[in-house]
């Protein structure tokens, strides 16, 4: 498995695998992928033999993002690693490529950032991402509907 920076060339495939995970992570448009890649603090890719595997895009506090989960974060934390979203290709499920972006975003954010944070739907239930969550380490510290009333999360956090 090759991890790596996404590159321009890289958008308009991450994004499709991005619009073929919804509902578990949030349809954005390409030009919203475009914005993660200017100003996310990791935004990285796995590819299994050449093909994409998946994405992580993680942010820090202090951006201009108007995600309510991402908001609720910055309103509670004062320092923290999100995951925006992250999304594995239906080929490469089950093959610890979630796993090495997670430690690949958590060793990104230095020795004095504390938590990483993150969001899973609990409306509609994503119950395998939340067994996977909480596998590794993840506790629920908040719920939040979404999408004026349409989604509920659950809001997670891990000590690093």
């Amino acid at each position: 498995m090759k991890i790596s920076d996404v590159a321009r060339s890289d958008l308009e495939e991450v994004w499709s695998l991005n619009q073929d995970s919804v509902p578990h992570v949030s349809s954005v448009e390409l030009t919203e992928m475009q914005w993660f890649a200017n100003h996310a603090h990791y935004f990285r890719v796995a590819r299994l033999a050449d093909e994409l595997a998946g994405f992580l895009i993680g942010l820090r506090p202090g951006l201009p993002y108007g995600s309510p989960n991402y908001r609720w974060f910055s309103d509670n934390y004062s320092d923290f690693g999100y995951v925006d979203r992250v999304a594995v290709s239906a080929a490469a499920r089950r093959s610890g490529v979630a796993t090495r972006l997670y430690r690949d975003f958590a060793a990104s954010l230095g020795p004095d950032v504390g938590v990483m944070t993150c969001e899973v739907n609990i409306r509609p239930a994503n119950e395998s991402s939340m067994r996977y969550h909480e596998n590794f380490g993840f506790v629920q510290v908040g719920t939040q509907e979404t999408e004026g009333g349409r989604k509920e999360v659950a809001l997670l956090e891990m000590k690093l």
